[in-house]
């Protein structure tokens, strides 16, 4: 059956940062492309009136993605904002009153996590959750303990099902172009598995450093900032079996039940397989202690023990202060079994390459004859797709599918919590920090967690056009 569609989007944190940067732009872009035409309401603790609320996205627009005169105009329009505490029964009722004939709406709670507890209860108290969806924003917990905690708050006042948990780099173009990519052509099933698949790297570089937010990477670190949800969740796409829907609508749960299954196969990190780093230069932010422990940098080796995939190892990558500023993918396929022309068998491998950002650009990696009397061979990529980047938004595809209560994009609870289960056991000093120069790739540690004659695929730093 098909999901109704939300009928009034309220966002809790509406003055704050991410409203500013994220939630204003996209909701323009949806009322510029068709796709929303209802009540949008704003909470927060700041003593505004909605015309101050206006001003502001006003100037997020003007700084985040340009100002499109009529679709602003219609924004503003349906623009409404609430003052209040979220522990005062009164934010809830005023709510209520707002919601006007809306039975169906969806809550975005831009707000820190310490403060998901309060408002559930507010808007399940005053009968503003029922019915309804809520979407909650990345980080889900600090471990498996406090993921485990905050599940058990929102499952308090909402439903699994009802339950949208965000997170941004799933609503990329370019992933959802590896899952399409994945299981709409006949030709990789047959080698995706343990018997063609030698190893898979994906590798997440920043160029930059933390650009003045030492103090909160404090509390992150890569793991949790990047690791434990983007990277593992690009391994899920990359690795899950095919999703045995049963129907169109029943989609979402079909994949979101295969990522669930691959990640339960994934063996917990050890310390032995695990390499931490922080770029020299780091203790000198504002907010970082000098004697910090915070990874800037983590390489890992991963194991999944089922049938496809046991014997090959997955090695994840994620840094600041790296050489170049991309996200890539490397699967490479074992040798012939008989080198027939050349005699370097590990030139004669193949590999699927598939660049996630900033470009998007899926590539096979072959073996082509050089012109001339003999037989030898050279390294050559064919180009599959390439496009310069994503034509609609990551937040404007993920608030338009939760409207419409299509989750396939959004992480479930099991999910985040078997994800947590992989990266728990090294979590906080299990491992110790070395220090790595500022554009380099890491310490030079991160070369020994490679299994046998594996080596890192360092991207380069820009792609050709085709």
């Amino acid at each position: 059956m098909t999901a109704s569609p939300s009928d009034a989007f309220v966002f809790f944190g509406a003055t704050g940062d991410l409203a500013y940067k994220q939630i204003f732009p996209a909701l323009q872009a949806m009322i510029k492309h068709g796709h929303l035409d209802l009540p949008i309401i704003g909470v927060a603790r700041s003593d505004w009136k909605v015309d101050q609320l206006r001003d502001r996205a006003r100037d997020s627009l003007e700084k985040h993605g340009g100002l499109d005169a009529d679709a602003f105009e219609k924004l503003a329009a349906r623009l409404q904002y609430i003052s209040g505490d979220y522990q005062d029964d009164a934010t809830y009722e005023q709510l209520r009153r707002a919601m006007g004939d809306a039975v169906r709406p969806l809550h975005y709670l831009a707000i820190p996590p310490s403060m998901f507890e309060p408002v559930t209860q507010g808007l399940a108290k005053s009968g503003c959750a029922r019915d309804a969806r809520v979407i909650v924003e990345k980080p889900f917990g600090r471990n498996l303990a406090s993921a485990q905690s905050l599940n058990r708050t929102l499952h308090q006042s909402f439903a699994e099902d009802a339950i949208f948990r965000i997170d941004h780099y799933l609503g990329k173009e370019s992933v959802e172009n590896l899952l399409y990519f994945r299981f709409a052509n006949t030709f990789l099933e047959p080698v995706w598995h343990r018997d063609y698949i030698a190893s898979v790297q994906i590798t997440m570089a920043e160029q930059f450093g933390v650009q003045g937010r030492g103090a909160f990477y404090e509390e992150v670190g890569a793991i949790r900032d990047v690791v434990q949800n983007h990277m593992l969740q690009v391994m899920a796409l990359l690795t899950m079996e095919i999703p045995m829907d049963g129907g169109p609508d029943a989609g979402s749960d079909a994949i979101r039940d295969e990522k669930l299954r691959v990640l339960s196969a994934m063996r917990p990190l050890v310390p032995a397989e695990v390499v931490r780093g922080q770029f020299h230069g780091y203790r000198d932010e504002a907010g970082v202690p000098p004697d910090s422990q915070v990874e800037t940098f983590a390489a890992l080796r991963l194991h999944i023990d089922n049938a496809r995939w046991t014997g090959v190892p997955f090695y994840i990558r994620a840094g600041k202060q790296l050489p170049v500023t991309c996200t890539e993918v490397m699967i490479e396929l074992k040798p012939p079994t008989h080198a027939v022309f050349d005699a370097d068998d590990r030139g004669q491998s193949n590999y699927f390459r598939f660049r996630l950002s900033p470009d998007v650009l899926i590539t096979v990696g072959a073996r082509t004859k050089v012109p001339g009397e003999s037989m030898v061979g050279t390294a050559t990529e064919l180009i599959a797709h390439h496009h310069p980047g994503d034509e609609m938004t990551p937040y404007e595809r993920l608030l338009g599918d939760a409207l419409h209560g299509d989750a396939a994009l959004f992480t479930r609870g099991d999910t985040v919590e078997a994800a947590w289960r992989v990266v728990d056991p090294i979590l906080g000093n299990a491992v110790p920090v070395a220090g790595y120069e500022p554009d380099t790739w890491g310490p030079p540690a991160a070369r020994q967690i490679m299994a046998g004659d594996d080596q890192w695929h360092n991207p380069a730093p820009e792609e050709a056009s085709p």
